[in-house]
């Protein structure tokens, strides 16, 4: 590229309105300005999930604000701006709406492009931003509405290798911990409970562990807590440490057959690669517990496995900004502003459906 090249990043997809400011170099390195997360976790906490209409409520209360924190993080002024990126899917309509409206405001004003960024690849892409890390890697992707395994070949270059043929793993914390009256966010609140509790007590099932392919299932672990729920006469606090403790080696002991499956595959695809990289992004991934099983798995099969920071797993803008200074980088001129918000959005749009007992995700 001929020059950096400095780009505003905003997501609203689901229930954090953020802003960033990312400039990339003429090595194509890149380097956090500044980078702005609101979370609605108090607003949602009450419902034990997130309410889509107050979420896009909420983001378009505080989008403008969270822009200018950003803006004066960065010390910048409009006319620093190469180009503005938005959420564009997959997620919650109204939010997306929200920061996809802002940016195309900006970019109209400013006459800048407009970058339409896919989620999903925001998430895959910044390791390359906060890790040095150069594609291709394995990218496992676990977090409140995605749990996915896919080759990350590099800018708009996927293949997936698995997916959740129900729910998320993240939904499965959010339930489990709804179930035993710890509130929401549940991922964090069982991961704290299980360091405390016998993983050995419940034997919980481990869902596709075994079978062929890198697909996932949670569903019926989720069943299997709630009837070891209504099978104690009340809970304590041991029985729910217990639970947490027995959900959560569950959920090690799956993911890890799945990523050792995928990590099979990537190294029949690339022979030529002597240190290939797992990467595991979004918000379950925080999880120390899961990360340490991850690692052992990966190293089994010859992976480094590479974590970024956890308010990096976490939904943000700087990922957002990245995957839009990225393409602004490789030459495009931007997307049109009638581009439309899209709910769904596959990165690997040829993988065929996962079918698993007559069900297709």
């Amino acid at each position: 590229m001929a020059s950096e090249k400095t780009v505003l990043g905003i997501e609203s997809s689901c229930d954090e309105t953020a802003a960033a400011i990312v400039r990339i170099d003429e090595e194509g390195r890149g380097r956090i300005l500044s980078d702005v997360v609101l979370s609605q976790v108090a607003e949602h906490a009450p419902f034990g999930g997130v309410v889509p209409e107050l979420a896009a409520r909420a983001h378009l209360h505080h989008v403008n604000d969270i822009i200018r924190r950003a803006m004066e993080g960065a010390e910048m002024d409009w006319a620093g701006i190469d180009a503005v990126a938005a959420t564009s899917g997959p997620g919650l309509m109204g939010g997306l709406l929200v920061g996809m409206m802002s940016a195309k405001a900006i970019a109209l004003a400013r006459k800048v492009p407009f970058l339409a960024i896919n989620h999903l690849e925001a998430h895959a892409l910044s390791p390359a931003l906060v890790e040095g890390l150069s594609p291709p890697w394995l990218l496992l992707l676990v977090s409140g509405g995605h749990t996915q395994l896919l080759a990350v070949e590099g800018p708009g270059s996927y293949r997936r290798y698995g997916t959740t043929i129900d729910d998320a793993l993240g939904e499965a914390f959010d339930k489990v911990a709804k179930m035993l009256g710890l509130g929401y966010p549940g991922g964090p609140a069982v991961e704290k409970l299980a360091a405390s509790g016998d993983a050995a007590r419940f034997s919980f099932p481990r869902p596709m562990k075994g079978r062929e392919g890198c697909h996932f299932s949670f569903s019926g672990l989720k069943t299997a807590v709630r009837t070891a729920i209504l099978g104690l006469e009340g809970l304590t606090e041991q029985d729910r440490a217990d639970i947490c403790a027995s959900f959560q080696r569950a959920v090690a002991e799956t993911l890890a057959d799945r990523l050792g499956r995928a990590c099979a595959r990537y190294r029949a695809e690339h022979p030529a690669e002597t240190s290939p990289t797992v990467v595991i992004a979004g918000g379950v991934a925080a999880n120390r517990a899961l990360r340490a099983s991850l690692e052992a798995e990966a190293a089994a099969h010859g992976f480094h496995l590479a974590a970024p920071p956890p308010h990096m797993c976490t939904d943000n803008a700087a990922m957002v900004a990245w995957a839009g200074a990225l393409r602004l980088a490789a030459g495009t001129k931007g997307d049109p502003l009638s581009t439309p918000a899209r709910a769904r959005w596959p990165l690997d749009p040829r993988a065929e459906p996962a079918i698993f007992a007559g069900v297709k995700a």
